[in-house]
């Protein structure tokens, strides 16, 4: 039995006493005649209400330490070992001449130049991405294309291993990015012709879908639910509001990052499981307003604890460590319920989408929007922009007022 997801979302079931936290995850399983089927398992962690409640850090520590469990018992999966040991032997004998063209390599030979290339450069690539890759290209990737000729693969086979692997449509869209960047790698070393298009880069992965409900809180809401936060959650949420920052940057911040005299902050860094580390791209490094929240800024600076490298938001049973992101989702969906607007998509960073499309509302344009979220093109920032009923209505009310009065000048008199 082989685990395919190592960190599966932790959730909670509310149909059952206590709200269950709980979490599925897949396993591929050896059948009586040797062949692997998928099998979808389901744990109840214990309870996220009442007496005996876990904290969200709390569950997600238990999943790790099941889904760790899991993985010591399992057998090894014999596709996967069957193409690491062709992967490790292509690669010893591989030498890469100057020749025009090489025989085409493996996937698997392929895939670990990729993850030992290009995946290595820590100072180009943040370090959640590399991470992700390279389990993608460990779990997935090398088992099931690990043994297969570059050549060999075809473009139907990627799209139906992806539609009958993946639930997400996202997860199915990074994993052929991935794959993608494998054959593009690949042509550096003389495995795959220059300027020949790849398999992955033509599979179709059909309607872009979303898992989780996609929308944010209106103005009345979000008042509502900020009027419940507690500090410094409420200040961190807000921050997320003001500047439209992720919140790993916003737990990022050192007060050496903000300016209070210009109402600023930097985004420099961020926080990614503890750990600090570069932004996600070059277009995150920038200087956001935080506006009137710089009085808040202020006070908290008044409290002490300000030193320069000290984080602006703290833990507080760990000072001198920043705030964990699941204390802050938590806070903020209990929050939501006790309003009666929580959803599964809430977070931090549906605060970013709101800022995104508010800040276009209010008169800024699509262009500013897309600076200040550190986007790289206005592609990733039309994403993000959510055009509500009210908004709708009040610019269609617009049109039709202009047409009224346009009507009224064209009447002739006497009619």
């Amino acid at each position: 039995m082989h685990t395919e997801n190592s960190h599966p979302q932790v959730t909670t079931r509310t149909d059952r006493a206590g709200s269950p936290w709980i979490f599925r995850y897949w396993v591929r399983e050896q059948d009586g005649d040797g062949t692997l089927k998928r099998v979808r398992k389901y744990v109840e962690l214990g309870p996220s209400e009442g007496r005996h409640a876990l904290t969200r850090e709390e569950a997600e520590r238990a999943r790790d330490r099941i889904v760790s469990e899991q993985r010591n018992r399992e057998h090894v999966d014999p596709i996967a070992a069957e193409a690491k040991r062709v992967v490790a032997a292509a690669i010893t004998s591989t030498h890469v001449t100057a020749a025009p063209v090489l025989p085409a390599g493996t996937c698997g030979e392929a895939a670990c130049l990729y993850r030992d290339g290009y995946l290595r450069r820590d100072k180009h690539i943040a370090k959640p991405t590399r991470e992700k890759e390279a389990f993608y290209i460990r779990e997935y990737i090398i088992p099931r294309w690990g043994t297969l000729l570059l050549n060999d693969i075809q473009q139907r086979t990627i799209e139906d291993w992806l539609h009958t692997t993946f639930d997400s449509w996202w997860t199915m869209h990074g994993v052929r990015a991935i794959m993608n960047r494998i054959y593009q790698h690949a042509q550096a070393y003389g495995l795959w012709p220059e300027g020949r298009s790849n398999p992955a880069s033509k599979a179709r992965l059909g309607r872009k879908r979303h898992k989780r409900e996609r929308r944010i809180l209106s103005f009345e809401e979000t008042a509502r639910v900020l009027a419940r936060l507690e500090q410094p959650v409420r200040l961190v949420i807000q921050t997320c509001i003001a500047t439209g920052a992720r919140i790993s940057e916003v737990l990022g911040l050192k007060w050496k990052h903000v300016d209070l005299l210009h109402a600023t902050v930097r985004i420099e860094q961020r926080v990614w499981h503890q750990e600090v580390g570069r932004l996600k791209t070059e277009y995150s490094r920038r200087v956001l307003g935080i506006g009137d929240l710089a009085t808040q800024f202020a006070s908290k600076a008044l409290m002490g604890g300000s030193e320069p490298e000290a984080f602006v938001f703290q833990q507080r049973r760990g000072p001198g460590r920043p705030m964990w992101d699941s204390s802050v989702r938590d806070a903020l969906h209990s929050a939501a319920r006790d309003e009666g607007c929580d959803f599964s998509g809430l977070g931090p960073h549906s605060f970013r989408r709101a800022n995104i499309t508010w800040r276009q509302e209010v008169g800024g344009s699509a262009i500013e929007a897309s600076k200040i979220a550190g986007h790289n093109g206005l592609n990733i920032t039309s994403e993000y922009t959510f055009v509500s009923a009210e908004r709708q209505n009040e610019l269609t009310r617009r049109i039709q007022q202009k047409l009224a009065i346009a009507s009224e000048d064209t009447k002739q008199p006497g009619t």
